[in-house]
């Protein structure tokens, strides 16, 4: 009887020690305008103070249509400001889209480098941050001044 009871109580334990993937917040649409027309992409929404500061840390499973957007940029609500990201526990390279108040992208930071710790900068405020799989804003033809068009505020 008791070697039952430790063996429930023992897998019990485990699985509340197990590292559990980020949950998201759910997705949400972002239309992007580019140089080869209109793109519109179902990403996943990271809209609370930990899921921004997670978000693809640790991800293998990004899609070539899929990405993460930080909106609102900061989380809080507040007034835009320059972000500052790294690619730190990122094993997949990335397009990081920094996205002004008004839609326009004012930076993009293309084909990151997995892992790396430098820190990767808006240079200008900006109201939300989109995150694709490397290579990709290339391929919808992005360029700074395109415009994203970003769901409402949650």
């Amino acid at each position: 009887m008791r070697t039952p009871m430790l063996i429930v109580a023992t897998t019990l334990l485990l699985c509340g020690c197990a590292r559990s993937d980020p949950t998201p917040t759910g997705t949400v649409p972002v239309t992007l305008a580019g140089s080869s027309g209109s793109t519109r992409l179902s990403v996943e929404a990271a809209s609370t103070p930990e899921a921004q500061e997670r978000g693809l840390m640790f991800r293998t499973d990004l899609k070539k249509d899929g990405g993460m957007l930080f909106y609102p940029y900061p989380p809080d609500g507040s007034s835009p400001r320059v972000a500052s990201f790294w690619m730190k526990n990122t094993p997949t390279s990335l397009d990081i889209l920094f996205i002004r108040a008004d839609g326009t992208i004012a930076r993009i930071a293309e084909n990151t480098v997995p892992y790396s710790e430098q820190p990767i900068s808006s240079n200008e405020p900006v109201a939300a941050v989109l995150e694709l799989v490397g290579g990709r804003a290339g391929e919808l033809g992005l360029a700074e001044g395109d415009r994203v068009t970003l769901p409402p505020k949650r």
